[in-house]
């Protein structure tokens, strides 16, 4: 039998209740993969942005403030 079939074939004397276990357990970890992998995505954007709003508050800054003169100046 090739090595991919003897993956599928359930064997005799193996339990359905510990390959279903076994498949359980298989998907669990590529959800947590694949949680992890957007955990990161979604983090990297996150930095990328911040960065990106800090360099805009500092263009900000230096930008003449045209609400004060509505104030009188304060």
């Amino acid at each position: 039998m090739p090595f991919e079939w003897e993956q599928i074939v359930q064997h005799p004397n193996q339990p359905a209740a510990d390959i279903l276990k076994a498949h359980q357990l298989t998907r669990e970890f590529h959800q947590e993969v694949e949680y992890r992998e957007e955990f990161a995505q979604y983090c990297q954007w996150y930095y990328e942005t911040a960065n990106r709003h800090r360099q805009e508050l500092e263009k900000m800054r230096g930008d003449i403030n045209i609400f004060s003169w509505f104030l009188g100046g304060k």
